[in-house]
This record gives C-alpha cells, structure tokens and sequence, in this order.
C-alpha cells in the first residue's frame, strides 16, 4: 500500500463536472493498492497518517497532527502510484490490485481514518479532477511495505 499526503489548504475532487468531496485545512491523501495488501496494512497506514506530525505548531515548527488541528481528509484512489516505468516509455500498472479487489481495501481505508477524522472521497475507478493549494508545500510518501 502507497500514499502521497499533501498538507493542504484546501482540496477537492469532481467527477463529470460535480464536486463529490471537498476539505479545508487537512490532508489530501492519495492512496493505491498491490496485491498482497491487506488489513494490517491499513491499519498501519491509518496510524501514521493520522499521527504523522507536519502541522506548525505557534512555534511554527512541524509538531501537530492531523488530530491536534482537527482536520480533514480528502481521500482518492490512485492506482497509478505502482506503475513501473523501468521498460520504455509506457507505464506498467501489473503492480496494482484489481479494481475489484482494490475497491473493497479502499473502503475499508477510509472507514478506519473517519474513525478519527473526517473523510471525503473521491469516486473509485473514476476520471476525478483533483484540486488542492499544497501548504508548504508539504508532500510525504509512505509505502506499508516499507516499515
């Protein structure tokens, strides 16, 4: 399992024309799936990126979490986080979970974070037009497999 976290301003996602998720200050989560991914790795996920520190603190030093400034999180699947550009100039996605498969982790994803945070969410499977003011910018990169 990948994520890009982006701390964020504000973000949202629209799907033909309408906007279906939306946040303020947050994180906007990017999250993609491989074929051995299974619960344990989202619930490591979740806990790192509910508990990951990149929020200014009065000091203005990356100290607070998600949870400290009462966020949000807008999540979006993202299956081309596994492509493999290492052959040619044309990306292979062989890394990634099936659709089908993938759909299910990434709802169970996004219940476990609404957990602690609120979630909005982008349409999985969707051509989604993403939009965010990065804060910072702030970007991490997690991968589950990683640890």
């Amino acid at each position: 399992m990948k994520v890009v976290v982006q701390r964020v301003i504000n973000s949202s996602v629209s799907v033909k024309g309408s906007v279906v998720g939306k946040i303020d200050k947050g994180l906007m989560v990017l999250v993609g799936f491989t074929h051995d991914d299974d619960i344990e790795d989202i619930k490591y996920m979740v806990k790192k990126i509910v508990n990951l520190r990149i929020f200014d603190d009065k000091n203005g030093v990356m100290n607070k979490s998600i949870l400290d400034i009462n966020g949000s999180i807008l999540s979006i699947s993202q299956f081309t986080l596994y492509a493999n550009t290492n052959k040619g100039n044309r990306p292979s996605y062989v890394g990634a979970m099936k659709g089908e498969d993938a759909t299910k982790l990434y709802d169970q994803f996004n219940e476990l974070l609404s957990e602690h945070v609120k979630v909005e969410k982008g349409i999985f499977g969707s051509d989604m037009k993403v939009s965010l003011i990065n804060d910072g910018p702030i970007t991490i990169i997690i991968d589950s497999k990683v640890r």
